[in-house]
């Protein structure tokens, strides 16, 4: 591993970084040396076929799947490995468990805990896994379920609760363990088109005001083109083309992502 840096370091230094990212699942290649950086504060979203490879971006960087090939940054540190005796090994579950630290996810489902209210949902994590007090995890809890405008639900459990009010719960749940990066996977696909908007606003609040880096994946152009800083086209697990949401779907260069898009938009 001589060839990738301990550190990334500098003014410039991505706040996310793929480098030469492989992933295969026996003779399937589902990433192929995937490079790409995401800076500090940065919003892109993955679009694409399936069976390209976007949503293996966001398992990789939950560390739910290992890489067979480069190294993933997050932060400056590496995620997939870690420092020994100067140089980059595969990483413990120690190391592992800590980067995972600096990683919130909110999954297409929601996944809630059902058992428990809004507000239980969002204090679990920081006391069980950051070890704060149940009276600093309410305080941060009922500060971000106000953020996401769900204060109101804080003693409903998740059946109580409509599709755009347990995604915004679950947003504020996975921001309650105070991530610097956050991976959005399909989060509006399971919900009607009127609500919408409502998880559109909260994400938008969210990069305003939090200076997150989120990475997120979504078969909705819309959201994407409304939503991005840059939007990303994979084919095949790499990137045939990327830009702003304005160059990539009203001017796309190439020929596989103007075949998507043209039939994407068509089926809507």
């Amino acid at each position: 591993m001589s060839q990738y840096p301990l550190r990334l370091e500098g003014e410039d230094a991505p706040m996310i970084r793929f480098q030469d990212v492989t992933k295969r699942y026996d003779d399937l290649t589902v990433l192929d040396r995937l490079n790409l950086d995401v800076a500090a504060g940065e919003m892109v979203t993955i679009i694409g076929p399936s069976g390209s490879g976007k949503t293996t971006v966001l398992r990789v960087l939950m560390t739910l799947e290992r890489i067979d090939g480069g190294v993933i940054y997050v932060d400056g540190e590496p995620l997939t490995h870690m420092e020994k005796d100067g140089r980059l090994v595969q990483a413990n579950a120690a190391h592992l468990r800590r980067m995972r630290g600096k990683i919130g996810m909110c999954f297409q489902h929601f996944n809630l805990f059902p058992h428990m209210t809004a507000l239980g949902n969002c204090m679990e994590g920081p006391v069980q896994v950051l070890g704060l007090s149940k009276k600093e995890a309410e305080e941060r809890a009922l500060e971000l379920l106000d953020m996401v405008g769900m204060a109101e639900k804080r003693d409903e459990h998740p059946s109580r609760l409509s599709g755009g009010q347990q995604q915004r719960v679950a947003i504020a749940r996975a921001l309650a363990m105070r991530p610097t990066v956050m991976l959005f996977d399909e989060v509006t696909s399971a919900l009607d088109p009127e609500v919408i908007s409502e998880v559109t606003n909260v994400i938008r609040a969210l990069s305003e005001q939090h200076q997150l880096t989120m990475l997120m994946v979504t078969h909705q152009m819309g959201f994407a083109k409304e939503i991005s800083d840059r939007v990303v086209f994979f084919f095949d697990g790499s990137i045939e083309e990327q830009g702003t949401p304005d160059k990539l779907f009203d001017c796309p260069e190439k020929e596989r992502t103007q075949q998507f898009l043209s039939a994407v938009l068509e089926a809507t």
